[in-house]
């Protein structure tokens, strides 16, 4: 981040999950510490003890979270944590700056909502900045993760499910699939990784599953970034998934001992692959 490093200024925008209380650890470890703005549908309470200076708003206020980013000096922020795609058809009540936004969304997705919003805080002054920025050692290089490379099977299925999960991920429906004997079982939509892998389960009728998540073909890391981590392999462990492929360099492994120490007890293999868009025509 070199020696120009900004210590001051910095928020944290948190959703659910870990990601946002591993965030303020990293952002500590170099000296930040970040005013939070916690979504009260979504962030855990964990946060309160994690956070010297903390705000808690409901998803819909987003006129107030603007309001307490200013009162704290933020000029640059990270979100971190998911919003669970489904709150956007919730009957949460929107403010007068969030309202007009949603009835502005030309589409109802992830990347169109929160880009919205990484637009008015640009407006107002306040730079949505890389969510990985103060994490770069939770994301894998390329290579085979585990003591065990996937088989000749796995590497089939990987290599068919990454082909349409990368199709799935540039119109941004979602970013996981999971394959079977070159089948495609099941792809995520709004329902998140686990409840897909446990859906693929019923339908595969006992066969070995390999699990594909993969970034968007022009993945913006200020946001939506993938996630894996010990939640992920329990659930392929219960679910008869052997396999799993990441791509390397822009997804996120939390507990990455802990993951790792888990593949390998189950059996299961896991594979970073150098990011390639759909169609291998770049960004």
């Amino acid at each position: 981040m070199g020696d120009s490093f900004n210590t001051e200024g910095w928020g944290l925008i948190a959703g659910n999950g870990d990601f946002p209380l591993l965030v303020l650890e990293g952002a500590r470890r170099r000296g930040v510490d970040m005013a939070v703005i916690a979504i009260r549908e979504e962030a855990t309470r964990e946060l309160d003890h994690a956070a010297k200076r903390i705000h808690w708003v409901s998803l819909g206020e987003l006129g107030r979270a603007i309001e307490l980013l200013h009162q704290e000096g933020v000029k640059q922020a990270v979100m971190a944590g998911q919003v669970k795609h489904q709150q956007i058809f919730s009957d949460i009540p929107a403010d007068g700056r969030m309202a007009p936004l949603l009835e502005r969304l030309a589409t109802r997705n992830t990347d169109a909502l929160i880009g919205a919003v990484a637009s008015v805080l640009k407006f107002e002054g306040i730079e949505l900045v890389d969510s990985t920025l103060f994490l770069e050692p939770l994301l894998p290089a390329p290579g085979v993760l585990t003591a065990r490379a996937p088989d000749a099977r796995e590497a089939g299925d990987m290599a068919y499910g990454r082909e349409i999960a990368r199709q799935i991920a540039g119109l941004d429906l979602g970013q996981t699939v999971v394959v079977a004997e070159r089948a495609c079982v099941a792809i995520e939509a709004m329902e998140g990784t686990d409840e897909t892998i446990e859906r693929a389960a019923r339908l595969a009728g006992g066969r070995p599953l390999v699990v594909v998540k993969v970034s968007k073909p022009k993945q913006d890391m200020r946001f939506d970034v993938p996630v894996v981590g010990p939640r992920t392999i329990e659930v392929m462990q219960r679910c008869g998934a052997t396999a799993l492929a990441i791509d390397a360099g822009r997804t996120l492994i939390f507990e990455r001992a802990r993951v790792v120490e888990m593949a390998d007890a189950a059996g299961i293999a896991i594979e970073a692959a150098a990011h390639e868009p759909a169609g291998g025509d770049g960004q």
